[in-house]
C-alpha cells in the first residue's frame, strides 16, 4: 500500500488551506460548546451525597448499579471498599445537609429491592470544594507540560517547530474536551488524567516527524521546505499510522473489556489518539511551513574567532 510505503509521495501540504481552515472551524465550535454547554462534571469535581453500603453475602459492582437505576438513581459512581460485601455510593449533590438522609434512606429500600441482604452503613454530605482544587490542579498541571514541550522542541530544534508544537497541542486539547461538551458524557478524574496522556502522546508524532525534517534539511544540498516536510510527513507516516493503529487497539480492549471504570479514561484516549495522528499530518507541518522554517534555521551557530578576523 502506497500509505506505508516511506518512498511514497503524497502531497499533504497541498491541502494545507483546507486542513488548517477546517481545524480552525473544529476549534471555534469546540469553544462555542464549551462556553455554551460546558463539561459534565462527574461528582469527582461536584461533590455529592457519599452513601456506604453492606452486604451479608457477596455482590457485584453492576448487580449494584442495576438496582440503583432501578430505584431511580442514574449516574452514579459505585465502587468495592476493599472486599466483595461492601459498597461505597456517591450521588449528584443536594441543596443542604438535611437531603442526605432522604437521598441515603431511599438508596437503601432501591438496595434492598433486588436483596434484602443489604444494610446501611454510613451517609454523609461531601461539598465540591475539592472537585475545585482538583480542576485548577488539572488545568496548571496542562499549562506546565505545555510550557515543558514548548521549551524541550525550543532547545532541541528551534523555535519555529516549538510555536508549531505547542499550537498543535492547543488545537488537540480544545478539540478533545469539545469532543466531551458535545456528547455530555461525564468529566471525571480518570478523563483528566487521559487528557493529559494524550497531550503526551500527541507530542510524541510531533518529535518523531520533527526530527525526520531537521535530518533531510541537514542532509539535502538544495533544501526547498515544501518538499523536505512532505517527504518528512511521507517517510514517517507508517510509524506514525502502525503506532496510532496499535495504541487504539489496547485502549478499545480496555473499553469493552476493562469495565465502566475505565471507559472514560480509554474513550479519551481513543478520540485523542485520532485527533493527535490527523494534527501531526494536516496541522503540525503547515503551521511549520507558514513559520518560514528553512534549513538555515537548523544549521549549528558558528561563533566568530576574533583572531582569525585580524588575519589578512
Amino acid at each position: 500500500m502506497e500509505l506505508f510505503n516511506p518512498n511514497s509521495n503524497i502531497d499533504f501540504l497541498g491541502g494545507r488551506k483546507a486542513s488548517i481552515a477546517i481545524s480552525i472551524a473544529l476549534i471555534l465550535l469546540s469553544i462555542g460548546l464549551l462556553a455554551t454547554r460546558g463539561l459534565n462534571y462527574a461528582l469527582d469535581f461536584t461533590g455529592g451525597v457519599l452513601v456506604e453500603a453492606t452486604y451479608e453475602q457477596s455482590v457485584e459492582i453492576d448487580q449494584v448499579r442495576g438496582a440503583l437505576d432501578a430505584g431511580g438513581f442514574h449516574n452514579t459512581q459505585v465502587q468495592s471498599l476493599g472486599g466483595t460485601r461492601d459498597v461505597s455510593i456517591r450521588l449528584q449533590p443536594q441543596a443542604d445537609q438535611k437531603n442526605a438522609d432522604k437521598v441515603a434512606t431511599d438508596v437503601l429500600a432501591a438496595l434492598k429491592a433486588k436483596r434484602a441482604d443489604a444494610t446501611l452503613k454510613r451517609h454523609d454530605f461531601v461539598g465540591p470544594q475539592v472537585g475545585s482544587e482538583l480542576k485548577s490542579d488539572g488545568i496548571v498541571a496542562a499549562v506546565f507540560v505545555m510550557l515543558g514541550i514548548m521549551i524541550y522542541i525550543g532547545i532541541r530544534f528551534e523555535k519555529r517547530f516549538a510555536i508549531a508544537a505547542i499550537a498543535s497541542e492547543i488545537h488537540d486539547t480544545i478539540l478533545t474536551l469539545g469532543f466531551f461538551a458535545l456528547t455530555q458524557m461525564e468529566f471525571d478524574l480518570t478523563v483528566l488524567a487521559s487528557l493529559l496522556a494524550v497531550i503526551g502522546y500527541s507530542i510524541n508524532d510531533k518529535v518523531v516527524v520533527f526530527d525526520r525534517v531537521r535530518e533531510l534539511f541537514r542532509l539535502t544540498r538544495k533544501a526547498e521546505p515544501y518538499s523536505i516536510l512532505n517527504k518528512a510527513i511521507n517517510q514517517t507516516l507508517s510509524r506514525t499510522i502502525m503506532t496510532s493503529l496499535l495504541t487504539a487497539l489496547a485502549m478499545a480492549a480496555l473499553y469493552f473489556f476493562g469495565g465502566p471504570a475505565v471507559h472514560g479514561f480509554a474513550l479519551t484516549m481513543l478520540v485523542g489518539i485520532v485527533i493527535g495522528t490527523l494534527s501531526s499530518i494536516f496541522f503540525a507541518n503547515p503551521i511549520l511551513y507558514w513559520l518560514g522554517v528553512s534549513k538555515t534555521d537548523l544549521m549549528p551557530v558558528s561563533k566568530e574567532n576574533p583572531e582569525l578576523a585580524r588575519r589578512p
